[in-house]
């Protein structure tokens, strides 16, 4: 438990003599428990993987879906598994572990399994049974409390970072402590909105709130159907939908619909945008009858027929609906609360200006320019100015909004200009445009934007930190040929706050670009890039940081299976 400790002398009468009682945290009150059950570990996210709510499996870890290999690490791997399982309705889905795994118990416990039939002991004794963690009101960390020590006489503050110090902080209070929170402090509900508290009053009520605030979804089914026709409209309604999976008469139609925007309104008017810009109207009524509650889509327009249909709500989970009819049709929707899909000008140019961008896909005629770009961001300036940083140098362009005009496809256009780089040199139509990631495309080219801000997490800033300090080697380098890291003798390679990276060695200095960054999957990384220069092309690529320290870096190159291609290990000159 990360703590920080500091004596206050003149405190110590404040908490022991001046606070009111009804202030204190007291073990095993009424809002001591509640504090604990919201800080109980939540188990029922993975259920599609182990069937159990009241326990969740650590990752990574190795498993067979239907036969196929798949290395789970992360949630986001959640959604290939289901991807898998829903691919046929009328198949017989399993999934099978490589042993042996570790569990973790609502109360942080880890415990090693090492077969199926012990496995399947703990799914059964927490078998549609509800836990005990509140999963829909959540704390925001860090908080604080000043906890009396009467040996001292002093007061000792401790922080709190995460639910397991919480639930283990909890745990620990003896009926002799005099522990107070120091607020005002702020939970966050299911909903994303957050409320502020400062008194424990306001906090038992608040965490009372959240028991029934929403579905928590313990019934270890992850294909959730339990759910009625208000709440189906209320999830419908409440942001727009992006279409991520498409059949009709078991033909996939994906390619052609995916990443259509929808959005259900009020009054039964259901609206899609299409890629180019092109909003269609139409209408949209639920049906709840003892066969299920269905969805009737229909569109007058011949272009979206094949939306057109009383579709049967088959799962909500995950921020994802699922719509099944018999003879192979299926919609999925993905939820998207950070999509704007009433575009304007002023909004567009407000979100570009909000943070730097990262170029993570460029397709230029056939030819592919993602490396050329890894670890250059760019910024949009509100006077049409934009930079790219290039080796830790600002190449200047400019850029505007063009607005889309009367008897045109209806989109908007982003306009960009860097003289000598004709692969960005484009009228941009913005297909799709969130907060968190822009899409956009030419006739014959493909452009995605990630959003980059200057302000990093804790991690990235340790990160980025540590990579500046002092100068480093390649202890490692392992291909599918073994280690080669002795092409990198010699050299050295220290990594510049401007965002230059050099190799230094041999007769030769060897700049490119870097940029330590979190994904909008939540994952670490560090960007490479030294151009075509020999030999330390072969290490451009976004790399996923699995272990970092002062002294040592190692970083790995997944597949998209999840295997492991590459490991590059730095450590410290």
């Amino acid at each position: 438990m990360a703590m920080l400790f500091t004596g206050c002398q003149d405190e110590v009468n404040e908490i022991v003599q001046g606070a009111n009682e009804e202030e204190l945290l007291v073990a095993n009150s009424s809002v001591a428990s509640l504090m604990k059950s919201t800080a109980t570990k939540d188990g029922s996210k993975d259920n599609i993987i182990d069937n159990a709510s009241c326990f969740t499996v650590q990752l990574p870890v190795n498993v067979y879906v239907n036969g196929l290999e798949i290395i789970v690490d992360s949630e986001e791997d959640f959604e290939t598994i289901e991807e898998i399982f829903d691919e046929y309705y009328d198949d017989e889905d399993y999934l099978e572990y490589a042993y042996p795994i570790v569990i973790e118990l609502s109360d942080y416990t880890e415990v090693i399994i090492e077969n199926k039939e012990q496995f399947k002991e703990y799914v059964e004794a927490c078998e549609n049974t509800e836990d005990d963690d509140i999963e829909c009101v959540d704390f925001k960390y860090p908080l604080f409390y000043s906890v009396f020590d009467s040996n001292r006489n002093t007061i000792e503050t401790v922080e709190i970072e995460n639910d397991r110090q919480m639930f283990r902080f909890i745990k620990n209070i003896q009926t002799t402590d005099i522990i107070s929170l120091n607020f005002p402090i702020t939970v966050m509900f299911t909903d994303d909105t957050e409320m502020i508290i400062n008194s424990m009053s306001e906090l038992e009520s608040a965490l009372e709130s959240g028991i029934e605030f929403c579905d928590e979804d313990d019934d270890n089914d992850y294909g959730d159907d339990d759910f009625d026709e208000n709440r189906l409209e209320e999830l419908l309604t409440m942001c727009p939908w992006i279409v991520h999976d498409l059949k009709r008469n078991n033909t996939d139609l994906t390619a052609e619909y995916k990443e259509y925007l929808i959005v259900f309104r009020t009054e039964n008017v259901v609206k899609i945008r299409k890629r180019n810009g092109v909003v269609i109207e139409g209408s949209w009524n639920i049906d709840a009858s003892t066969t299920g509650v269905k969805i009737n889509l229909e569109f007058d327009s011949n272009v979206l027929e094949d939306f057109t249909l009383v579709w049967k709500v088959t799962d909500i989970n995950h921020g994802r609906i699922k719509l099944y009819t018999e003879f192979g049709n299926r919609i999925i929707l993905e939820k998207k609360c950070d999509l704007v899909f009433d575009h304007n000008k002023e909004r567009i140019k407000n979100i570009l200006n909000e943070c730097l961008w990262r170029i993570t896909r460029l397709h230029y005629y056939g030819l592919d320019y993602d490396q050329k770009y890894i670890g250059t961001p760019l910024r949009f300036f509100e006077n049409g100015i934009v930079k790219l940083r290039i080796k830790g140098e600002l190449i200047y362009g400019q850029w505007d909004i063009i607005s889309p005009t009367q008897g045109t496809t209806g989109e908007y256009i982003l306009i960009l200009g860097f003289g000598d780089r004709p692969e960005l040199n484009l009228y941009w139509r913005i297909n799709l445009l969130g907060d968190e990631k822009i899409k956009l495309s030419n006739e014959n080219s493909q452009l995605i934007l990630d959003r980059f801000c200057e302000n990093p997490d804790e991690d990235v800033e340790y990160i980025n930190n540590v990579l500046v300090e002092g100068e480093w080697n390649v202890a490692k380098y392992e291909t599918e040929n073994g280690n080669i890291a002795n092409i990198f003798e010699n050299y050295i390679v220290g990594f510049k706050e401007n965002g230059k990276i050099y190799g230094e060695g041999n007769g030769q200095n060897i700049f490119g670009s870097w940029l330590g960054f979190r994904n909008l999957d939540g994952h670490l990384k560090l960007g490479l890039n030294f151009g075509d220069n020999d030999p330390f092309m072969e290490l451009n690529h976004r790399w996923k940081i699995v272990e970092i320290t002062e002294n040592r870096i190692e970083l790995k190159d997944y597949s998209h299976s999840g295997t492991i291609e590459r490991i590059l290990v730095f450590e410290r000159y």
